[in-house]
Parts: structure tokens; sequence; C-alpha cells
């Protein structure tokens, strides 16, 4: 593919576009300013809100008031036992920022809570949530895994029985965090009024990255190709990478909506279904499950775990037991690679463990993501400038997830050879959804398709992702072609 090397100075007719048209949904990014935050443990999607919240209109943030807010709202587990006191032995109503997680009960049909960041509850009928302010917010308290809220907290001594010495801390009031009304029309419409050129940058900028830090448009679509599983569902992607290249970042600290598993054992009822606890896995509850450094990610049992992941991988459902599952989750696994290693021509994917290392499992990933082509984090790798906030764009990402005009639009216009490969198919066609959703959001039919464009920043991406993983196949194991299907446009 022959990308052209671009400038390494950031527009700044971009950042008063982007200003214009998302007057409500962007921060001044400031690398010196977001260390603040780091130190507090506060990840990007809630930094940006807070930065909206205590900012001048230079974008320019009180950092006193952030300490003081975060003090008074957001505690953290060395604060917990002190605020669980206030209300058992003081009597407080106490209110604060938290993530939280509701299960419904099936027995008794009650709402049970629970403040993962926090470490509680130790017992799961500890946590009660008010009958009232579930039926109010069963769409935000139930319909993802975890969600952020103002939650108002207080101690009922007689609990579920009515009996003392059976009390519980009982959620009383919930405001939801939604900073931003996501409006998918008006993200989709505003897309026309951009160049491609400009679109990706603004994509950069979104998730803390300084377009000026890349060196060409290559660099860049490799970078936003880890984005993919933000907005398709169950795209499957193996990425290896020189250490230093941001990937545990991005997959932890963009999208709440995402799990990074980092290294140790994973149990098949972690990532599928837990059958004592009655609980689903990761694969079912986020939008992605990325194995970072999986290298060193284990499974205590290695055949229990790989059958259910065929499975999984092929079609979205699993069998656990007498419990049939669907998950819409991509799998990511993301690993370092020696320098001498960074060569498509030879086994990669000895740098995998060995329960990887098997070419019916690699087949059902789609695409391959070389690492080796995004830089290393530099300091002017990090944005500077007015950007899209994080939690704003994370959140259209999730919402696109749900658009399924962008898959018929990419059926419409692909040519297919009878011949071809289903495996192979079904990995271009998604990643081509998958960047179509990221670059062209406003297509809404396949005369909205710039041939030129969806040749160079979709097919071409896609044939190569998934071309790299067909070439290792064929290494590991010669029963496996070399070719992908000569797929074109119509």
């Amino acid at each position: 593919m022959g990308y052209e090397v671009i400038r390494l100075d950031v527009s700044s007719d971009l950042c008063e576009k982007t200003k214009t048209y998302f007057e409500n949904m962007i921060v001044y990014k400031d690398p010196d300013q977001n260390k603040h935050f780091a130190s507090l443990s506060i990840p990007p999607y809630l930094r940006d809100w807070m930065i909206m919240r205590f900012a001048d209109g230079n974008g320019k943030v009180d950092l006193e008031k952030v300490d003081h807010f975060v003090k008074g709202n957001i505690p953290g587990k060395k604060d917990w036992e002190l605020v669980k006191s206030r209300m058992i032995k003081e009597g407080e109503r106490v209110r604060f920022l938290a993530k939280l997680r509701v299960e419904i009960d099936v027995k008794t049909g009650e709402g049970f809570f629970s403040l993962p960041d926090l470490g509680f509850p130790s017992r799961k009928r500890e946590a009660l949530v008010n009958g009232a302010v579930l039926r109010q917010y069963s769409q935000e308290l139930l319909s993802d895994s975890e969600t952020w809220g103002i939650i108002e907290c207080t101690w009922n001594p007689f609990g579920l029985s009515g009996k003392e010495g059976d009390g519980v801390i009982q959620m009383v009031g919930y405001t939801p965090f939604q900073p931003y009304r996501i409006d998918i029309g008006f993200f989709q419409d505003v897309r026309k009024d951009f160049t491609v050129e400009e679109w990706i940058d603004l994509l950069l900028l979104a998730v803390d990255y300084n377009p000026a830090g890349f060196l060409d448009v290559r660099q860049k679509l490799t970078m936003l190709s880890r984005l993919l599983p933000f907005v398709e569902k169950r795209v499957n992607l193996i990425e290896l990478a020189p250490k230093g290249t941001g990937k545990s970042y991005l997959m932890s600290q963009i999208s709440k909506h995402g799990w990074l598993v980092s290294g140790g054992s994973i149990s098949r009822a972690r990532l599928f279904f837990h059958i004592g606890k009655n609980v689903r896995g990761l694969v079912s509850r986020y939008d992605y499950v990325a194995f970072d450094e999986v290298q060193t990610i284990s499974f205590p049992d290695v055949d229990e775990v790989k059958g259910a992941l065929k499975g999984y991988l092929e079609s979205g459902e699993y069998r656990v037991g007498d419990y049939r599952g669907v998950g819409d989750a991509g799998l990511v696994l993301m690993g370092n690679i020696p320098d001498e290693k960074m060569n498509i021509n030879i086994n990669m994917f000895t740098e995998l463990p060995a329960s990887f290392q098997e070419s019916a499992l690699i087949d059902r990933f789609h695409g391959f993501i070389k690492g080796w082509d995004i830089p290393r984090m530099r300091e002017n790798m990090k944005a500077k400038g007015w950007a899209l906030n994080v939690e704003y764009f994370s959140e259209v990402m999730h919402a696109l997830r749900k658009e399924i005009i962008y898959p018929g639009v990419v059926d419409a216009i692909l040519k297919i050879p009878r011949s071809s490969d289903t495996r192979d198919t079904t990995a271009i066609k998604r990643i081509c959804s998958g960047f179509m959703k990221l670059l062209f959001p406003h297509i809404k039919s396949p005369d909205d398709v710039n041939p030129e464009d969806f040749m160079k920043y979709c097919l071409e991406p896609a044939l190569e992702m998934r071309s790299t993983i067909k070439r290792q196949l064929h290494i590991m194991d010669g029963e496996y072609s070399n070719e992908i299907p000569k797929i074109a446009l119509r």
C-alpha cells in the first residue's frame, strides 16, 4: 500500500473545526495536566468529564478543586471502612461517585449491587438496591455489566428479613454518570464536513494521541485498528508489538466497556460462565476482552478453556454445563515481540503461549496488527489541544456496535469469489465494517461509498490483516493455504 508521508504538526484548523462542530463534547488536552489525574488513579473517560467541569474557557483546570472533588466524592479502598462507619455508626446517608454492578437475584427478585473498585461487598446479600431505584433506572443499571453513577447509600439494620442483626447497605438514590447524551445521527452527519485525513487525526486526538507523533498514514491506521473491537462486535485480533507502544493504555483506559486481563491465570468460569455463582463471564458482559502480555497467561484446565474458546470465537456461543450463553465481545491477544521476530515470513506465533499455538484456534482470529508499525510512546505522542473528550467518544464507539447498516453496505459492495473460504470472508467483511464505522460513519448506503477511499482505508487494511493470519497458519501447518480470496469491489 502506498501511504504518503504527512507533515509533523497538528493543524490549528482541525482544532478550530473540532471546537465548532463538537462545542459541548470537547476538552483541552494537556499532558502535564493529565499527569495529575493519573496520580489520582482517575481513568481518562472520567478525567475528561472532570476537566470539562473544572476548566476555564481556555481549558485550564483548577487542580485544587479537582483534588477537593475527588476527596469528597470518589472514595478509594482505604476510605471505604470510614464511609461504612459513617453509615452504620453515625446513621449518615452518604453520596459518592463510583463504579458499580447490579445483578438480579432470581430467587427473590431483589437487586444487589457491588462496588468493584472498593472490593465491596464480601458477601452478596450485604448490598441491596432499593426497589424504586431499580425500577426507575433499570435500563442504566442492568443494560451494561458495570456503570458509573452517583449513588446514595444508607444502612438498614433489619435487612431483607426484617430482623435486627441482618443489616445491609442499601442504595436509596442513583444518578447515572452520563454527562453526554449520545446522538449517533449527529456524529454521523458531522463526519461529512471533515476530510478523511482530518477525521483520522480527530480520532487519534480523541484517544489521547497526537497525530504529529506519527510519520505517515500507515502508522495512524495501524493505531486505529486497535479500536476495531470498540466499534464492531466479535472482532478477534492478535497484536504483537515492541514494548512501549501503548497497547495496555488503549485497551484499559479509553472505554469502560472493555476488560483487560494482565497476565496470570484465567478460568473458563471467569471467561464464560460461573456455574456455582450463576454469573455470566467476561465475554457476555463487555465489548472486548484483551489478554495483555499474553505470554504470561495460563489456564487451570487448558483443554476445557480451548474447547470453549473455539466455539465462542466461531459463533459467539458457548456452553458450560447445561448453560448455553452468547456474547458480543471480541477477543484480543496482545504480546511483546523482539526485533528479530518482526517478520511475517517466519513463525511469529511462537511468542504466544503454547495453549494458543494451535492452527485451528488461530484460524478463528480475524486479523493481525503489526504493532511494530506503531511508534513507541514519546512525549510528542501525547495529545495537546482541543479534542473530543474520551468519555463521549467511547460512548459513540459503544453505540456504533449496534448499528447494522454498515455490514449491509459492506456485503453490497464487495464481490466475493464463490470458492472463498468462509472464515476468510467473514474476517475481511468484519474488519471492513469496523473501519467504515471508524472512518466513514456517515455512510448510509452503497451509493455513499467513495470506491477509492473504501479500497485504501477499509478493504486493503482488512486484506493485509487477514493475510498475515493466513501466512502464519501456512507456516505453522502446511494444510492451510497461504492465499486469501481475491475480494474486490463490485
